[in-house]
């Protein structure tokens, strides 16, 4: 199971990692600077951009933050041990039903827990790139460049 994570995990970030890269910001020359000359800014300020932001696209991402409860299994099957316990009334066993549902429910539960966590993950990354965009366009600025 850990090894899964480990992979999906290290798809994810490589993904992040182009896609970031991807979408800096264009900068074009505002002062004359050569084709060369850009170049060299370009690679100078995306290295400076990256040893600058601690949450940047090219570093590890940071564990998921843990702002629910964190019961979301818990609540699941409890939530499925009552419906199927209701269902399992009107079939005439109870007891089955309950535990089906209950097991229907720590899996949706578990769903659920892993949905909230990507999607703090998403945010966290979305805040990093800003960060890390606007820390490269300030580089080029400060060299003369119109950034957008």
């Amino acid at each position: 199971m850990q090894r899964i994570m480990r992979t999906v995990l290290g798809a994810a970030f490589l993904s992040l990692t182009f896609s970031a890269a991807a979408q800096k910001p264009a900068a074009y020359p505002s002062k004359g600077q050569s084709a060369s000359q850009q170049s060299k800014d370009d690679g100078e300020c995306l290295t400076w951009a990256r040893n600058s932001v601690a949450n940047n696209p090219a570093a590890q991402p940071a564990p998921p933050q843990q702002t629910g409860s964190g019961n979301e299994r818990v609540q699941g099957a409890a939530r499925g041990a009552v419906g199927g316990a209701a269902i399992g009334a009107i079939a005439g066993d109870a007891g089955t039903g309950a535990a089906v549902g209950a097991a229907a429910g720590t899996m949706a539960g578990g769903k659920r827990k892993r949905d909230n966590e990507a999607a703090q993950a998403q945010a966290s990354n979305q805040a990093g790139n800003a960060a890390y965009n606007n820390a490269y366009a300030a580089c080029m600025k400060g060299r003369g460049y119109t950034v957008n």
